[in-house]
């Protein structure tokens, strides 16, 4: 069956503290985005990978895809002023009957397992959402108060996430909704069932300059 990776790359670098989105800073080297993208490649060459930019981020994508001599084939796609609309514009690049992850560009360092059981959930369930434990403690506030809750009973949510086409392009006939954080609350509030797959502890999403620290340590030990 056709697989699709729909790599969604509208990060700013306000929380980095630099002009430059956190996409494109470099991981040894090399930008974050091109590591997210050799991870699906690497998983299966026939991957057919998209591109979700900022339209006045793709001519700078395009330099840095000359400058480093990256020749990973992919389409590159328009983003829209929402995530879900950045999805859905990807979405509409994606034939019927295949299968289709949508992945956070400033994940790096996303394993091939865990790729591979998104997508086998996928084939067998229709969705396949990797998810880890939580190992914090946590507490929930209510206005002035808060109180402890059970961690077990909480997940940490990270991507791929995978779907069978016919679900997730349905899914995003929706309008949009501010409480669509993810992909997976958009196939829910079509009325489908999220089924969890395990993820990997490493598969955090780089948002400061401390992950970009943690990543650079991580990058070369994931498989």
């Amino acid at each position: 069956m056709k697989k699709y990776a729909i790599i969604v790359a509208g990060g700013s670098g306000t929380r980095m503290g630099t002009d430059i989105p956190k996409q494109f800073l470099e991981i040894k080297g090399k930008p974050v985005l091109m590591h997210s993208m050799n991870r699906f490649f690497n998983f299966d060459s026939n991957i057919n990978i998209i591109v979700v930019l900022p339209e006045h981020q793709i001519e700078y994508w395009q330099k840095l895809c000359v400058v480093h001599n990256f020749i990973v084939p992919h389409q590159i796609v328009k983003g829209g002023t929402e995530r879900f609309y950045s999805v859905k514009n990807g979405l509409d690049m994606v034939d019927q009957n295949s299968l289709v992850a949508i992945h956070d560009a400033v994940r790096p360092l996303v394993s091939k397992q865990t790729i591979n059981d998104a997508f086998e959930s996928a084939i067998q369930c229709g969705s396949g959402i990797p998810a880890v434990a939580m190992n914090e403690s946590i507490r929930q506030f209510n206005g002035e108060n808060n109180f402890a809750v059970n961690r077990s009973n909480f997940k940490i949510i990270q991507t791929p996430q995978c779907f069978a086409s016919s679900a997730i392009l349905m899914a995003f006939n929706q309008g949009y909704k501010a409480e669509f954080t993810d992909d997976a609350t958009v196939l829910e509030a079509a009325g489908n069932k999220v089924y969890l797959t395990k993820g990997n502890i490493e598969n955090i999403k780089i948002t400061t300059p401390h992950d970009l620290i943690i990543a650079s340590t991580l990058l070369d030990n994931i498989e």
